[in-house]
């Protein structure tokens, strides 16, 4: 047996057969470790160095550079923190001769072969310590190129956020790059020159430009920002103003380019129909005061001036209207819009606000976000809180705001158990969580095409293959009969058409996963029946169109045709149509993955579906065979059919939920043998997997997949709280309770 903790450090010591209390206990250690910390609002300027499709930030210095001469070298510097020590691995591209240097390590230096192969890539592998990180890049101008790409390999899942050094820029979102300079600044041992001081105090000149020169700064503000208009544009500044204590009357002075209206706190104080100057007086509220303006360009200009003042009192001072990193204004603005349109203020004082802008023409192209009073510089949103490892870890930082498969589990788990409980505050703050991601997804989705890859809902926008969306996309969908939350069914028909219209299939149109140059390529995985069935399942009730409930039903029955070992009723975990085999591994979470989401889908299948009885044959042969290699703890191996392999956890949840569900729909012939099962499952967890204090052990960390169970029974160790087994700890304590409840009803019933 694996003893992950003491009987007395149990939940199941302490609260015995209360499976409430320990949903409670589960629900409120993930909800307090993981607060509601919103993403980080940056400034970003789109003249620096942006990303490629893969995530690579894309240091093409002969353009940025043009008039760098042969043999001159350039520096591109940035910072990383990280929340834990945390390892990942690295692709350098060079265009020509680069080095890397970690925290001022020579880690990589490219080799000839490298810098002349086009495309050639090194992989390098990056150890961040806790707290900050310094990134620098040598590279050294030839015929052939200047510079690299450089980023996180893998970059959607194992996130590689780089913000601005130098005080001057802190806060600001990207890497900085350095003028050409003749003479290299590594020394001859490999060292480099100190690059923490200030950026006046450096004697290089760093690019982007962050702040306005002198005659820009003559300019009015929106011509300032956006340029000189050639037709007749529109835009907005958004800002906010706080009095201290009390309404009182205040005065808003200044003076305007052209036609002009203001609104504080969403009401009108003020519409102007020509250029002039203007004082106006309006009644503002204790606290913050939200202040927009709306203008529009004439032959005087473009834009406004603006000041506030007590009536009886002293000036006012304006303050940026969200909490902004690297920006010291007040200001944010939204420009060149159609002039005509007409936009409610609660429309447009949103960081999830998109705007329809205008080319010299007048005519629409396209959408634009919020501007600063900064040389090509925007308000850019990023998802900073726990970030992925090597290892599949996330550290100590919270989880709020992700969008990946494990916290699919974990916000279903979430929603049951607020359900389960009646708790309000639990099921507010889950959706919030999913809120999060969806709000801004529209936002997301013009991210990635303006800047070439997203800072936030990377895995929802950069959707390639089932993990990316099925899970969490479930879960929205779980949320959605809660809420009707239009945002909800407009990503899920994305998420549907992605599955239903362009996943990889095989001739006879199972799922797979192509997955070209990956180690993975050509593969079929026992997990995607997760990662794809609740989905569908969930989004045919939604839309009220069974075709998705027909296609989920069919992917079992092709799936169990490459993957069911019939000799011990267990899923292979992989099916490598690279070797045309099998791997003939049954891991633990790959037949949980399995019988989890077929308990799911019997549920929803209608009685009389073509399907039905082959898939209630299948889910009882599963269960048997997984009923048959339980440990005497009550919990399931690593490797189901290895007595040798450590006992895991969350395999143990999953197939704990799906027998307990099979006993109460009566899915399950022999019911008291599989009630007995699940009881035991429960206990083991609730008795060696599961604290007094909600702490989850014994759950494997994400994997990759092998011919060999050494792989799984050694490589693949255990991590406390994995993502991976706290959402199902949850829901198999809700269906172990609702087990418990419907056998107490029917306690008279004769048990097979």
């Amino acid at each position: 047996m694996s003893a992950y903790i003491e009987a007395r450090e149990s939940s199941r010591y302490w609260y015995g057969e209360d499976d409430k209390r320990i949903l409670e206990v589960l629900a409120g250690r993930y909800v307090g470790a993981n607060p509601a910390v919103p993403f980080a609002m940056r400034t970003f300027s789109h003249a620096g160095i942006l990303q490629t499709e893969a995530g690579l930030y894309e240091m093409n210095l002969a353009e940025k550079l043009p008039d760098a001469r042969i043999g001159q070298y350039a520096y591109v510097y940035g910072l990383v923190w990280s929340d834990d020590e945390r390892s990942i691995d690295s692709i350098v591209e060079p265009f020509g001769p680069v080095k890397l240097f970690l925290n001022e390590e020579m880690i990589y230096r490219s080799s000839v072969v490298e810098e002349l192969k086009p495309k050639a890539q090194a992989v390098i592998p990056l150890l961040f310590r806790k707290g900050w990180n310094r990134l620098l890049i040598e590279a050294r101008c030839t015929v052939a190129g200047f510079g690299c790409c450089f980023g996180a390999d893998e970059a959607k899942v194992r996130i590689m956020q780089v913000l601005a050094p130098f005080a001057e820029r802190e806060g600001s979102a990207g890497w900085v790059y350095s003028e050409p300079v003749l003479e290299s600044l590594v020394q001859k041992d490999g060292s480099i020159m100190d690059f923490s001081g200030t950026e006046a105090g450096d004697e290089r000149s760093w690019l982007p430009r962050m702040r306005w020169e002198a005659e820009q700064l003559e300019m009015s503000n929106c011509e300032r920002i956006f340029g000189t208009p050639s037709c007749r544009s529109a835009a907005y500044g958004w800002t906010s103003l706080c009095l201290p204590a009390g309404d009182a009357e205040i005065l808003l002075e200044g003076s305007t380019r052209g036609s002009t209206q203001i609104w504080l706190d969403g009401h009108l104080v003020a519409s102007l129909a020509e250029a002039g100057a203007f004082s106006i007086k309006a009644t503002a509220s204790a606290g913050s005061n939200e202040l927009l303006v709306h203008t529009i360009s004439s032959t005087a200009g473009w834009g406004f001036a603006l000041s506030a003042q007590l009536e009886e009192g002293g000036p006012l001072n304006f303050q940026a209207p969200v909490h902004i990193h690297g920006y010291d204004g007040a200001w944010l603005y939204a420009g060149p819009l159609d002039p005509d349109q007409n936009l409610l203020p609660s429309d447009v004082c949103l960081t999830s606000q998109l705007f329809n802008v205008i080319n010299g023409e007048g005519e629409l192209a396209g959408s634009t976000y919020w501007s600063v009073d900064a040389p090509q510089t925007r308000l850019r949103p990023y998802y900073e809180n726990a970030m992925l490892s090597n290892k599949w870890t996330t550290g100590n930082a919270t989880n709020y705001g992700r969008w990946d498969y494990p916290l699919g589990v974990t916000m279903y788990g979430l929603l049951r158990t607020a359900k389960e409980l009646e708790r309000k505050d639990l099921m507010e703050y889950t959706l919030s969580h999913i809120r999060t991601c969806t709000d801004l997804y529209d936002y997301s989705m013009w991210d990635k095409e303006a800047y070439g890859f997203p800072s936030l809902n990377h895995q929802l926008v950069m959707m390639r293959m089932l993990d990316n969306c099925g899970s969490f996309g479930s879960a929205m969908l779980e949320a959605y009969g809660q809420t009707e939350d239009a945002t909800f069914l407009r990503i899920a028909d994305r998420i549907a058409d992605f599955m239903l219209q362009k996943l990889e299939r095989k001739d006879d149109g199972a799922f797979y996963r192509l997955c070209d140059g990956d180690y993975s390529a050509n593969t079929m995985w026992a997990d995607d029946l997760y990662m794809s069935a609740p989905f569908l399942i969930r989004y045919a009730a939604a839309t009220g169109n069974s075709a998705p409930l027909n296609e989920a039903a069919r992917q079992f029955l092709l799936y169990k045709s490459y993957l069911f070992m019939s000799d011990e009723a267990l899923m292979s975990h992989v099916f490598d149509f690279k070797y045309g085999k099998a791997t003939l591994v049954p891991w633990g979470r790959g037949n949980g993955w399995c019988l989890f989401s077929l308990s799911e889908l019997l549920e929803r299948l209608p009685l009389d579906h073509g399907d039905r009885p082959a898939l209630e044959t299948f889910f009882e042969e599963m269960c048997a065979g997984v009923a048959a290699v339980q440990s005497e703890s009550g919990l399931w191996r690593q490797v189901l059919n290895r007595s040798d392999a450590y006992e895991e956890a969350s395999c143990t949840a999953m197939f704990a939920y799906a027998m307990a569900r099979g006993v109460r729909f009566g899915w399950l012939k022999r019911r008291d043998y599989y009630r007995d099962t699940a009881l035991r499952a429960w206990q083991g967890l609730t008795g060696c997997a599961i604290d007094k204090q909600g702490n989850v052990y014994g759950v494997c960390s994400g994997s990759r997949y092998s011919y060999s169970p050494d792989y799984y029974m050694y490589d693949l160790r255990t991590v406390l709280n994995d993502n991976h087994g706290i959402g199902i700890m949850m829901l198999a304590g809700v269906e172990i309770g609702r087990m418990k409840e419907y056998m107490n009803n029917n306690r008279h019933m004769p048990m097979a």
